[in-house]
């Protein structure tokens, strides 16, 4: 056994695989995850992380422990996305939350949609005097922008439409705080042009 051996701890890849991306409940290391999350987060903290586990849902991912101005370690590069991404992510996480509101008969657990749909949430959400024809024109770039982010996971893809899953980790970076400020923002930009 060398040296390195000696010093990995069972849980190792998780953490690893932590720092890359968020893990789903069918990722190899989720039941370390599940196993060691005291061990995990007690690791984590030492270098200004947090370890959040929603087990309903089957996914876990970091976040940046703040202290009380707001302030990182900046382990966790922030990703500056643009304003019609945002759009689309907003759009997303309205119709999640409006789903997770009103259970359908079926008891679904995971919201679908399609880009066809989220062309239709977007007609409604867009404002008047906003430049919709570019927007929808380079709406197929966005919502590719959204699935890079981790947000859709695409399901199915057929001649002009595609299925998607919206990932439920929006709702943990995309709060409800976050969406009101950003549709305040929005019709504040509207009311101006």
């Amino acid at each position: 056994m060398t040296h390195l051996e000696n010093k990995v701890v069972p849980y190792s890849k998780a953490i690893v695989k932590l720092l890359k991306s968020p893990i789903e409940r069918n990722s190899t290391v989720w039941d370390d995850v599940i196993m060691y999350t005291n061990e995990i987060q007690e690791y984590l903290c030492k270098i200004g992380l947090e370890l959040i586990v929603k087990k309903d849902e089957g996914f876990a991912f970091l976040k940046q422990i703040e202290d009380s101005e707001g302030n990182t370690l900046g382990l966790i590069t922030r990703r500056q996305i643009g304003f019609e991404t945002s759009i689309v992510i907003i759009v997303l996480r309205q119709s999640l939350e409006e789903f997770d509101s009103n259970p359908s008969q079926f008891q679904v657990s995971e919201k679908f949609i399609t880009n066809i749909q989220i062309k239709e949430e977007l007609e409604l959400f867009l404002q008047e005097g906003y430049n919709r024809l570019k927007f929808q024109k380079d709406l197929d770039k966005y919502i590719k922008n959204v699935v890079e982010l981790g947000y859709l996971i695409e399901i199915e893809k057929k001649e002009k439409e595609t299925k998607y899953q919206i990932h439920r980790i929006i709702k943990e970076k995309i709060t409800l705080d976050i969406l009101q400020e950003f549709k305040t923002k929005l019709q504040e930009y509207a009311e101006s042009i």
